[in-house]
């Protein structure tokens, strides 16, 4: 009967670990795919700043890739300078925001990165 009882004792043990070693590796990979969203959003924007020379902030569209259901903003500020030998510089500054929930808590694998990036042009 004891050597049952152990048994039993160790399965359940495992069980549990098995279970937490799930979740937390779900966690790892969705906080990975969060920052890749994340990134996408800055290359969004840097490639408007750079190619149409315009501050673009919004929604990048994921749609159709692996990131898809995480929603991404992207906010940009930029400001105009003048060098030291006259010339004129855009500093464009971007905040990419990235999550997969409306909310915190919202689901049991929520994640959420903010990532930032300057640009001169």
């Amino acid at each position: 009967m004891f050597l049952i009882i152990i048994v039993a004792l160790l399965i359940a043990a495992m069980t549990r670990l098995s279970s937490n070693q799930h979740g937390t590796n779900s966690l790892a990979i969705q906080q990975a795919r969060a920052y890749q969203a994340a990134r996408a959003g800055l290359e969004w924007g840097i490639t408007q700043a750079i190619n149409a020379n315009i501050c673009a902030a919004g929604t990048p569209n994921l749609a159709g890739s692996n990131l898809s259901d995480f929603s991404v903003t992207v906010v940009c500020s930029s400001n105009n300078y003048t060098d030291d030998d006259g010339s004129a510089v855009q500093i464009f500054s971007f905040t990419a925001s990235a999550q997969n929930g409306a909310v915190p808590n919202s689901r049991p694998d929520y994640a959420y990165r903010r990532l930032t990036a300057v640009v001169e042009r």
